[in-house]
């Protein structure tokens, strides 16, 4: 579903508001359950609030996500201040920066030269053509959101299908359309499109807003552990897309025919429209430039290690040495983090207000990026991510983290740790398909944190693989912004999508679980079989050095 969609209306929408305020008021009116504080109580019937408003769309998506700044510090939860603070962190920033890389490649139309260079190039036959439709796709959806990726691509695609239309000898247009295999065609584009939208999304951080939200989360909740950057999480999880989008091509074009009459069309239609393009301009190479230089940035700025081991050293230790030279103290892990990703995105995307170029259609001198581009920033995500980053912060701070992960623990109490964790894939693919994604993940991140740390392992092991199946909803129309735009344009049928998307629920599933063991527990040393030091109460630690321990109830209990 669309992140910022508005109210809802209708009879699911008055049920929402009816149901959200009935379990609001019984949460909050019942008795206090043992162990439980009473601010951590309130929080409880806020956030069951805010999640039923959030599923149903009860109320306005973002208007929702605001709710913290007005019950917490009423109701006790928080003190203004700290929910207020909660509202902008380096997660936000990182969007920002990557947005505005986006929204200056769409401005220069990088983004199309680099879509028709790689459709131009995977041939001409109909498998072809939908390969080269999901590259392109799954490229620029790395970096660009899925939803303006999904709109960019979609006008070439129709065009493709127009063209192919009028340009094939075989009687009406509506006869053409008919014919299985034209039909098998036009649904495989435009889904192909769509899913591969998704699927480039999770590979990196600015992808989708639901990496940015867990990545804020998960700092939150354990403050010290080591930070994930761009970089690691790529390393990880552009080998998952790589392979996903394989597979979904594979589902998609199965059984795929030329349509009758399909011999004449060549890659002609896609040349010419780069032709029509013309050379590459100076704002262009520009913003190529800018793209690359992020990209690099991002990816080399940590140690590129497997395990314990680095293999390929990242600039930000000639980050830590200067800081050093220059008189400032600290651990390495500490002074790393000075520049992260998000100063890193920043400051790429402060240089382009600097950068003077030409404006190809003016002749005018005019910086790379202007305020009236990043204007079109989509700001609403912003105050979304903050709702969910105040959620988990009251969750932590009210001491509810500790009360529902020991609570949460029967459920996976003597499983294996890979159970468990495809147990929450399923959950999370399953209510990704009705529900908002952002949404999804800010209320369920705090109480997967929970259950990691009473389960004794290592929360990324649960936190990360959630994330990424919350943006895997191929089903229906309604899962994610890229299935309703490509099923507006009428050339896809629901039951169409949503037989394609159960097979690829299933197969996202177990590649979620297997990239998760196999790809990113080694490169980022995540131990399957124990939780680290950072992940356990500070109490138990106590206990371990022969130190007074703290009460679980206190706002530190987990580091």
């Amino acid at each position: 579903m669309s992140e910022g969609a508005e109210e809802g209306h209708g009879r699911a929408a008055f049920w929402g508001r009816l149901i959200g305020v009935a379990l609001f008021l019984a949460i909050w009116l019942m008795p206090t359950p043992a162990g439980m504080s009473v601010p951590a109580q309130r929080l409880a019937a806020v956030t069951a609030l805010m999640a039923v408003f959030w599923v149903t769309q009860a109320y306005a998506i973002v208007a929702t996500s605001l709710f913290p700044l007005a019950l917490y510090p009423f109701l006790g939860i928080l003190p203004a201040k700290e929910v207020c603070q909660a509202y902008i962190s380096d997660s936000s920033f990182l969007y920002l920066g990557g947005f505005l890389i986006a929204l200056g490649m769409e401005r220069w139309h990088l983004h199309r030269r680099i879509a028709l260079h790689i459709i131009c190039r995977t041939g001409s036959g109909p498998r072809q053509i939908v390969l080269g439709f999901m590259l392109a796709t799954f490229v620029l959806s790395m970096w660009v959101s899925n939803t303006a990726t999904t709109l960019m691509m979609l006008p070439i695609a129709i065009a493709l299908l127009t063209s192919l239309e009028d340009s094939l000898d075989h009687g009406p247009k509506l006869a053409l359309q008919q014919d299985p295999a034209f039909r098998h065609l036009g649904q495989a584009v435009m889904l192909g499109i769509a899913y591969s939208a998704t699927i480039g999304g999770v590979a990196t951080p600015v992808g989708t807003p639901t990496n940015a939200a867990f990545l804020t989360i998960f700092a939150n909740q354990f403050p010290d552990a080591p930070r994930i950057s761009a970089g690691q999480w790529m390393i990880a999880w552009v080998p998952f897309g790589i392979v996903f989008l394989g597979v979904a091509w594979l589902v998609l074009t199965w059984g795929l025919k030329r349509p009758p009459g399909f011999e004449r069309f060549d890659r002609s239609f896609f040349r010419s429209r780069l032709t029509a393009l013309g050379r590459a301009t100076r704002p262009e190479l520009a913003m190529l430039a800018a793209f690359l230089a992020i990209a690099g940035l991002w990816i080399f700025r940590t140690d590129f290690s497997i395990g314990d081991t680095p293999l390929i050293p990242g600039w930000n230790r000639l980050v830590i040495a200067w800081l050093r030279s220059s008189g400032v103290t600290g651990e390495n892990q500490a002074l790393g983090e000075y520049v992260n990703d998000a100063a890193v995105a920043m400051t790429v995307a402060l240089i382009l207000f600097l950068i003077p170029v030409r404006d190809p259609a003016s002749g005018r001198r005019v910086k790379l990026m202007d305020w009236r581009t990043a204007r079109s920033v989509p700001w609403d995500i912003l105050f979304l991510f903050g709702g969910g980053f105040a959620i988990a912060n009251a969750f932590q701070k009210t001491g509810l983290s500790i009360w529902a992960g020991q609570h949460l623990e029967v459920l996976g109490r003597d499983q294996p740790a890979i159970v468990v964790v495809a147990a929450v894939t399923l959950m999370m693919v399953f209510l990704t398909e009705f529900t908002t994604n952002v949404a999804t993940v800010a209320a369920t991140m705090p109480l997967l944190a929970s259950l990691a740390v009473a389960l004794e392992v290592d929360p990324r092991l649960l936190m990360v693989p959630a994330t990424i199946a919350a943006s895997c909803g191929f089903m229906m129309p309604v899962g994610t912004p890229p299935n309703a735009i490509v099923f507006g344009t009428g050339r896809v049928r629901v039951e169409c999508m949503a037989g394609y998307g159960a097979i690829l629920n299933v197969v996202g599933m177990i590649l979620v679980v297997a990239a998760t063991y196999l790809v990113m527990a080694p490169t980022w040393n995540v131990r399957t079989n124990h939780n680290p030091d950072w992940a356990k109460p500070k109490a138990a630690q106590a206990i371990d050095s022969a130190a007074p321990a703290r009460s679980p109830m206190t706002p530190e209990s987990v580091k």
